[in-house]
C-alpha cells in the first residue's frame, strides 16, 4: 500500500547574518535636534548680547547722569556766590551812583551860575562899548551894526514872538534807538527853523549859533558837550504866522512828519506871544559880518 506520508515536521527557520535587519548608528532622537536646541536654548543668543549691550550702556548712561547732575549742581553754587556777591556789592555802587549824579548835578549847577555871570558880563561890556564908541555919525553906524549882529550871533539875550516846538521819543522805546531822538533829528529840526525865517532858536534853554555843536554821547544828545534830556523844546523867535506853514516847506518838514507818523515820535508846534532866549555863553566870535 502506498505509504502514507508523514507530517511534514517544521523547524524554526535559520537565519543568516545576511538575513538580520540593518541598524543606523544615529541616536533615535538625531532628528529632534532642532527641538532640543529650542528646549536648551529657549532664548537666542543674539537677545542676550543685546541684553549685555544695553546694560553696559545703562551703566554708562548712569554715570552720564550723575556728571551732569554734579556739573549742574556746580553750575548752580557757581551763580549763588555770584548772586551772593552782587547782593554785598549793590550798597556801595548804589553809593557810588549817587554820588556821581550829585557831582553831575553840581557841576551843572555851578555851569549854569557862570552862565548867568557870563550873560551879565557880555551886557556890561556892551554898555561900555557903546559908551566908548561916542556919539558921532561914524561911531553912531558902527554901533547900529554892532546892533543887528549882536542877536544873530547869539552874543546877546533875545525877546520877541516866535514858535515853540516840542519833540519826545516815542513811547517804549527803550532798546531801539531808532524810535529816539537823535542828534541828527535836532539838527535837521534847528536848520528847518533857520532856513524857515526864524531869527533866534534855543534847544532846552540853550541859545543856537552858526558855533553850536549838537551831538550825540553815548544815549545823550548835547548841546556844546551839555547833555539834555527829553522831552526836547525847541524855541524860535520869528513871525509865529509864517513859520510853521515856512517850516514844513524844507526838508525839516517831511522828515518829522515822517518820524511822527511811522515813528510814533512826538512834535507839536505852537505859536508863541513872548519868548524869551539867553545869549550863548560858550561862544568866541572872533570875526563876523552881515549878510547881504
Amino acid at each position: 500500500m502506498p505509504a502514507t506520508p508523514s507530517p511534514a515536521t517544521t523547524s524554526p527557520a535559520s537565519t543568516s547574518p545576511a538575513a538580520a535587519p540593518v541598524r543606523s548608528s544615529r541616536p533615535p532622537d538625531a532628528s529632534m535636534d532642532l527641538l532640543l536646541q529650542i528646549i536648551r536654548q529657549p532664548i537666542d543668543p543674539d537677545y542676550a548680547i543685546v541684553a549685555a549691550r544695553d546694560a553696559r550702556d545703562g551703566v554708562r548712561s548712569s554715570r552720564r547722569h550723575w556728571l551732569l547732575a554734579a556739573a549742574a549742581v556746580l553750575v548752580g553754587a557757581l551763580f549763588a556766590v555770584a548772586a551772593l556777591q552782587t547782593t554785598r556789592s549793590a550798597p556801595a555802587l548804589e553809593s557810588e551812583r549817587r554820588g556821581l549824579i550829585a557831582r553831575v548835578q553840581n557841576a551843572e549847577t555851578a555851569q549854569d551860575q557862570l552862565r548867568d555871570r557870563a550873560t551879565a558880563l557880555s551886557a556890561e561890556n556892551a554898555t561900555l562899548r557903546a559908551a566908548a564908541l561916542g556919539s558921532d555919525a561914524g561911531s553912531q553906524e558902527l554901533q547900529s551894526r554892532i546892533n543887528r549882529l549882536d542877536p544873530v550871533v547869539g552874543l546877546v539875550a533875545v525877546r520877541g514872538p516866535g514858535v515853540d516846538v516840542v519833540v519826545d521819543d516815542a513811547p517804549g522805546t527803550a532798546d531801539d534807538e531808532r524810535d529816539r531822538v537823535l542828534d541828527v533829528d535836532l539838527q535837521i529840526l534847528a536848520n528847518g527853523l533857520w532856513q524857515a525865517g526864524a531869527e533866534a532858536v534855543a534847544i532846552n534853554g540853550h541859545r543856537l549859533s552858526a558855533l553850536t555843536a549838537i551831538r550825540s554821547a553815548g544815549d545823550a544828545v548835547t548841546v556844546d558837550y551839555r547833555s539834555l534830556t527829553p522831552p526836547y523844546r525847541v524855541e524860535a523867535i520869528g513871525n509865529p504866522k509864517t513859520l510853521p506853514a515856512a517850516f514844513a516847506e524844507t526838508a525839516a518838514g517831511p522828515w518829522w512828519h515822517d518820524l511822527a507818523q511811522n515813528r510814533g515820535m512826538r512834535f507839536t508846534m505852537a505859536g508863541a506871544d513872548d519868548l524869551v532866549l539867553p545869549a550863548d555863553p560858550g561862544l568866541t566870535l572872533r570875526y563876523a559880518k552881515e549878510a547881504r
